[in-house]
Protein backbone atom coordinates (compact mmCIF):
# COMPACT_ATOMS: atom_id res chain seq x y z
CA UNK A 1 0.00 0.00 0.00
CA UNK A 2 3.31 2.28 0.72
CA UNK A 3 6.07 2.40 -1.63
CA UNK A 4 8.91 4.82 0.01
CA UNK A 5 11.34 4.61 -2.73
CA UNK A 6 15.05 6.19 -2.20
CA UNK A 7 13.77 9.21 -0.34
CA UNK A 8 16.10 12.13 0.21
CA UNK A 9 15.40 14.56 3.17
CA UNK A 10 17.13 17.82 3.83
CA UNK A 11 16.80 20.93 6.81
CA UNK A 12 18.51 22.90 5.21
CA UNK A 13 21.83 21.98 3.84
CA UNK A 14 21.83 19.22 6.24
CA UNK A 15 20.54 16.31 4.81
CA UNK A 16 18.82 13.80 7.25
CA UNK A 17 17.62 10.60 4.87
CA UNK A 18 20.10 9.38 2.18
CA UNK A 19 18.09 6.58 -0.15
CA UNK A 20 15.63 5.34 2.52
CA UNK A 21 13.24 3.00 0.95
CA UNK A 22 10.22 0.89 2.77
CA UNK A 23 7.40 -0.81 1.70
CA UNK A 24 3.88 -1.79 4.28
CA UNK A 25 1.40 -3.75 3.47
CA UNK A 26 -2.36 -4.18 5.00
CA UNK A 27 -2.39 -6.81 7.52
CA UNK A 28 1.40 -6.39 8.50
CA UNK A 29 3.35 -4.32 11.11
CA UNK A 30 6.50 -2.63 9.15
CA UNK A 31 8.92 -1.35 12.36
CA UNK A 32 11.36 0.94 11.90
CA UNK A 33 14.30 0.77 14.53
CA UNK A 34 17.33 2.70 15.69
CA UNK A 35 19.13 5.25 17.74
CA UNK A 36 18.01 8.43 18.70
CA UNK A 37 18.63 11.26 15.65
CA UNK A 38 19.41 8.53 12.93
CA UNK A 39 16.00 10.00 11.05
CA UNK A 40 13.30 7.96 12.09
CA UNK A 41 10.97 10.81 12.71
CA UNK A 42 12.09 12.52 10.03
CA UNK A 43 10.86 9.60 8.28
CA UNK A 44 7.71 9.86 9.51
CA UNK A 45 7.36 13.39 8.77
CA UNK A 46 8.13 12.79 5.00
CA UNK A 47 5.43 10.11 4.94
CA UNK A 48 2.88 12.22 6.65
CA UNK A 49 4.46 15.31 4.22
CA UNK A 50 4.88 17.21 7.53
CA UNK A 51 9.04 18.00 5.37
CA UNK A 52 9.14 17.84 1.93
CA UNK A 53 11.76 15.29 0.17
CA UNK A 54 14.51 16.79 -1.87
CA UNK A 55 14.95 13.04 -4.13
CA UNK A 56 12.91 9.81 -4.30
CA UNK A 57 9.42 9.13 -3.98
CA UNK A 58 6.54 8.37 -1.86
CA UNK A 59 2.99 6.26 -3.57
CA UNK A 60 0.41 5.13 -1.71
CA UNK A 61 -1.92 2.79 -3.05
CA UNK A 62 -0.39 3.43 -6.63
CA UNK A 63 -0.68 6.84 -6.87
CA UNK A 64 2.49 9.74 -5.92
CA UNK A 65 1.87 11.73 -2.92
CA UNK A 66 5.03 12.93 -2.47
CA UNK A 67 4.14 16.27 -2.98
CA UNK A 68 1.14 16.31 -1.08
CA UNK A 69 -0.35 18.59 1.71
CA UNK A 70 -0.62 16.71 5.03
CA UNK A 71 -4.42 17.23 5.32
CA UNK A 72 -4.82 15.62 1.66
CA UNK A 73 -2.20 12.86 2.86
CA UNK A 74 -5.04 12.59 5.94
CA UNK A 75 -8.02 12.88 3.87
CA UNK A 76 -6.40 9.89 1.90
CA UNK A 77 -6.20 7.18 4.87
CA UNK A 78 -2.67 7.83 6.34
CA UNK A 79 -2.85 8.87 10.06
CA UNK A 80 0.13 9.43 12.57
CA UNK A 81 0.57 9.30 16.14
CA UNK A 82 2.99 11.77 17.12
CA UNK A 83 6.00 11.18 18.99
CA UNK A 84 5.27 13.03 22.45
CA UNK A 85 1.93 12.31 21.26
CA UNK A 86 0.74 15.69 20.87
CA UNK A 87 -2.66 16.02 22.30
CA UNK A 88 -4.69 19.28 23.14
CA UNK A 89 -4.36 19.38 26.93
CA UNK A 90 -7.09 22.11 27.46
CA UNK A 91 -9.98 19.96 25.64
CA UNK A 92 -11.23 17.16 26.77
CA UNK A 93 -11.17 13.68 25.62
CA UNK A 94 -14.11 13.64 24.08
CA UNK A 95 -13.39 16.70 22.40
CA UNK A 96 -10.07 15.27 21.64
CA UNK A 97 -11.73 12.33 19.81
CA UNK A 98 -13.34 14.67 17.77
CA UNK A 99 -10.35 16.39 16.31
CA UNK A 100 -10.21 13.12 14.09
CA UNK A 101 -12.86 13.74 12.74
CA UNK A 102 -11.55 16.76 9.96
CA UNK A 103 -10.82 14.69 6.85
CA UNK A 104 -14.23 12.74 7.41
CA UNK A 105 -17.29 12.88 5.45
CA UNK A 106 -19.96 14.11 8.18
CA UNK A 107 -22.11 10.41 7.87
CA UNK A 108 -18.40 9.13 9.74
CA UNK A 109 -18.12 12.01 12.28
CA UNK A 110 -18.43 9.33 15.25
CA UNK A 111 -16.11 7.70 16.86
CA UNK A 112 -15.75 3.87 16.46
CA UNK A 113 -16.95 1.17 18.97
CA UNK A 114 -13.18 -0.13 18.88
CA UNK A 115 -11.68 3.30 19.91
CA UNK A 116 -13.60 2.38 23.36
CA UNK A 117 -12.98 -1.52 22.89
CA UNK A 118 -8.97 -0.99 22.62
CA UNK A 119 -9.09 1.51 24.86
CA UNK A 120 -11.87 1.29 27.88
CA UNK A 121 -9.94 4.30 30.02
CA UNK A 122 -11.12 6.73 27.35
CA UNK A 123 -14.63 5.81 27.91
CA UNK A 124 -14.27 6.34 31.31
CA UNK A 125 -12.32 9.56 31.53
CA UNK A 126 -14.41 11.39 28.24
CA UNK A 127 -14.91 14.47 30.47
CA UNK A 128 -11.56 14.73 31.61
CA UNK A 129 -8.95 17.31 30.22
CA UNK A 130 -6.44 15.59 28.17
CA UNK A 131 -3.69 17.06 30.35
CA UNK A 132 -4.82 15.56 33.32
CA UNK A 133 -4.18 12.34 31.81
CA UNK A 134 -1.07 10.33 32.56
CA UNK A 135 1.25 9.72 30.02
CA UNK A 136 0.17 5.88 29.08
CA UNK A 137 -3.43 7.71 28.87
CA UNK A 138 -2.71 10.33 26.99
CA UNK A 139 -0.86 8.04 24.58
CA UNK A 140 -3.88 6.03 24.03
CA UNK A 141 -5.63 9.05 23.69
CA UNK A 142 -3.18 9.68 20.75
CA UNK A 143 -3.76 6.63 19.15
CA UNK A 144 -7.74 6.74 19.74
CA UNK A 145 -7.76 10.32 17.74
CA UNK A 146 -5.93 8.29 14.92
CA UNK A 147 -8.07 5.37 14.72
CA UNK A 148 -11.29 7.90 14.53
CA UNK A 149 -10.00 9.06 10.90
CA UNK A 150 -10.18 5.27 9.81
CA UNK A 151 -7.08 4.66 8.47
CA UNK A 152 -5.61 2.24 6.29
CA UNK A 153 -2.24 3.49 6.66
CA UNK A 154 -1.45 4.22 11.53
CA UNK A 155 1.88 5.14 11.76
CA UNK A 156 3.23 5.53 15.23
CA UNK A 157 6.60 7.11 15.98
CA UNK A 158 7.73 5.59 19.44
CA UNK A 159 4.56 4.66 21.00
CA UNK A 160 6.11 3.51 24.25
CA UNK A 161 8.29 6.26 25.02
CA UNK A 162 7.72 7.32 28.53
CA UNK A 163 5.07 4.85 29.50
CA UNK A 164 4.44 2.44 32.05
CA UNK A 165 4.65 -1.55 31.12
CA UNK A 166 0.68 -2.22 31.31
CA UNK A 167 -0.17 0.22 28.72
CA UNK A 168 2.48 -1.07 27.19
CA UNK A 169 1.23 -3.89 26.88
CA UNK A 170 -2.33 -2.31 26.12
CA UNK A 171 -0.51 -1.09 22.96
CA UNK A 172 1.17 -4.15 22.04
CA UNK A 173 -2.35 -5.96 21.89
CA UNK A 174 -4.29 -3.19 20.16
CA UNK A 175 -1.58 -3.17 17.32
CA UNK A 176 -2.01 -6.96 17.02
CA UNK A 177 -5.77 -6.58 17.07
CA UNK A 178 -5.50 -3.93 13.76
CA UNK A 179 -3.35 -6.17 12.18
CA UNK A 180 -5.49 -9.21 12.68
CA UNK A 181 -8.10 -7.41 10.85
CA UNK A 182 -5.99 -7.17 7.75
CA UNK A 183 -7.55 -3.60 6.67
CA UNK A 184 -4.57 -1.41 8.02
CA UNK A 185 -1.09 -1.15 7.16
CA UNK A 186 1.29 -0.23 10.24
CA UNK A 187 4.52 1.26 10.48
CA UNK A 188 5.86 1.22 14.17
CA UNK A 189 9.13 3.57 14.83
CA UNK A 190 10.79 1.99 17.92
CA UNK A 191 13.64 1.95 20.13
CA UNK A 192 12.43 -0.40 22.21
CA UNK A 193 13.52 -4.34 20.86
CA UNK A 194 11.72 -6.74 22.57
CA UNK A 195 8.62 -4.95 21.69
CA UNK A 196 9.03 -4.45 18.50
CA UNK A 197 10.78 -7.57 17.64
CA UNK A 198 7.48 -9.29 18.71
CA UNK A 199 5.54 -7.10 16.66
CA UNK A 200 7.22 -6.72 13.30
CA UNK A 201 6.38 -8.67 10.77
CA UNK A 202 8.70 -6.69 8.34
CA UNK A 203 11.82 -4.14 9.82
CA UNK A 204 14.56 -1.79 8.71
CA UNK A 205 17.15 -0.53 10.74
CA UNK A 206 18.39 2.90 10.61
CA UNK A 207 21.69 4.73 10.93
CA UNK A 208 23.07 7.86 10.11
CA UNK A 209 19.96 8.73 7.62
CA UNK A 210 20.45 5.31 6.01
CA UNK A 211 18.74 2.02 6.15
CA UNK A 212 21.50 -0.01 7.07
CA UNK A 213 19.69 -3.41 7.82
CA UNK A 214 15.72 -4.90 6.55
CA UNK A 215 14.12 -7.97 6.28
CA UNK A 216 11.28 -10.17 7.73
CA UNK A 217 10.98 -11.09 11.60
CA UNK A 218 11.73 -14.86 10.29
CA UNK A 219 15.41 -13.35 8.64
CA UNK A 220 16.34 -11.10 11.60
CA UNK A 221 19.63 -11.33 12.91
CA UNK A 222 18.86 -10.39 16.69
CA UNK A 223 22.41 -9.62 17.55
CA UNK A 224 22.62 -7.86 15.10
CA UNK A 225 20.12 -4.87 15.44
CA UNK A 226 20.70 -5.19 18.95
CA UNK A 227 23.88 -3.91 18.06
CA UNK A 228 23.27 -1.16 15.94
CA UNK A 229 20.08 0.26 18.39
CA UNK A 230 22.10 0.17 21.52
CA UNK A 231 22.29 3.32 23.36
Amino acid sequence: MLNVANVDLHYGAAQALRGVSLRAAAGRVTCVMGRNGVGKTSLMRAIAGQQPISGGAIEWRGRDISALRPYDRARAGIAVVPQGREIFPQLTVEENLMTGYAPLKRADRYVPDAVYDLFPVLKDMLRRRGGDLSGGQQQQLAIGRALVTRPKLLVLDEPTEGIQPSIIKDIGRAIVFLRRQGEMAIILVEQYFDFARDLADDFLVMDRGEVVISGTRETMDEAAVRARIAV
